[in-house]
């Protein structure tokens, strides 16, 4: 959200400065200078990635109040695609962002990557096979039993119930814990449902939660946990076929500040 408010901040500034009669397009003008700063902040984003502490989740966002810009499409920013668009080279990313989920035409998309037509064709079309194959490999559960399963484990954590956390917990879940050394959070990825389990009644007795409640973070039902008056973490899940096979937690508190 930090990044987004830059580019609102470049665009409206560029804007102010910009003699708005000479623009022929100004809806066109203003996505291709938002592209451009958005462009540049992936490249340099990747780099600042790279002395991350810990595992790196995408910041949550949350949907139920609206926050999805209009034309956005909830999937785009579910943490299941998130992590997919990461896995994309930036100019992949933007690529695929302006024509598939914006709109925008590749002779726009050329400009704002400075390639060719076909070049800016080529990165869309390789981006959205990746996309494809992505979202293939993780099916994504409706809203209805993702309430479900959260609905089970809250309980469980909540009474400290060690085998009802392991119930819906697939036996080859993932644990990920997202806090780039702001806070006491692994740093490596825990394996096995039973392993998950064991940790997450560990963390409860050392920070229990003042309550647990079910919000829409990116188009999906996430848990939040808060404590002493803020939130401490939101909590995301990949479920298949009824149980959660991906456990991901983010609690560097740079990114719950907007939950």
């Amino acid at each position: 959200m930090a990044d987004a408010e830059d580019v609102a901040q470049d665009v409206w500034l560029r804007a102010a400065g910009a003699d708005l009669r000479d623009i022929g397009d100004l809806g066109a003008w203003l996505v291709t200078v938002a592209a451009r700063r958005s462009y540049d902040i992936l490249k340099s984003a990747r780099l600042r990635r790279e002395s991350y502490v810990g595992p790196w989740l995408p910041e949550p966002l949350l949907t139920s109040t609206g926050r999805v810009a209009a034309g956005t499409r909830r999937e785009s920013v579910t943490s299941a695609m998130l992590l997919i668009m990461e896995e994309l080279s930036p100019p992949e990313r933007v690529a695929f962002v302006l024509h598939d989920v914006l709109g925008l035409g590749f002779g726009k998309i050329a400009e704002v990557l400075d390639v060719s037509v076909p070049g800016a064709r080529q990165l869309a079309s390789r981006a959205r096979r990746r996309v494809v194959k992505a979202k293939q490999s993780t099916p994504q559960a409706s809203n209805a039993e993702r309430e479900r399963v959260l609905t089970v484990f809250r309980a469980a954590y909540e009474a400290g119930d060690l085998a009802g956390l392991v119930r819906p917990l697939h036996p080859e879940a993932v644990y990920v814990t997202d806090g780039d050394g702001q806070v006491s959070a692994a740093r490596k990825l825990i394996h096995g449902g039973e392993s998950v389990a064991e940790v997450m009644v560990r963390v409860r007795r050392q920070r229990q939660p003042d309550r647990i409640d079910l919000v829409e973070i990116g188009g999906e039902l996430a848990l939040v946990f808060h404590r002493e008056g803020r939130v401490f973490s939101v909590d995301t899940v990949q479920i298949t076929d009824g149980l959660i096979t991906a456990y991901r937690r983010v609690m560097n508190p740079g990114k719950l500040a907007r939950v």
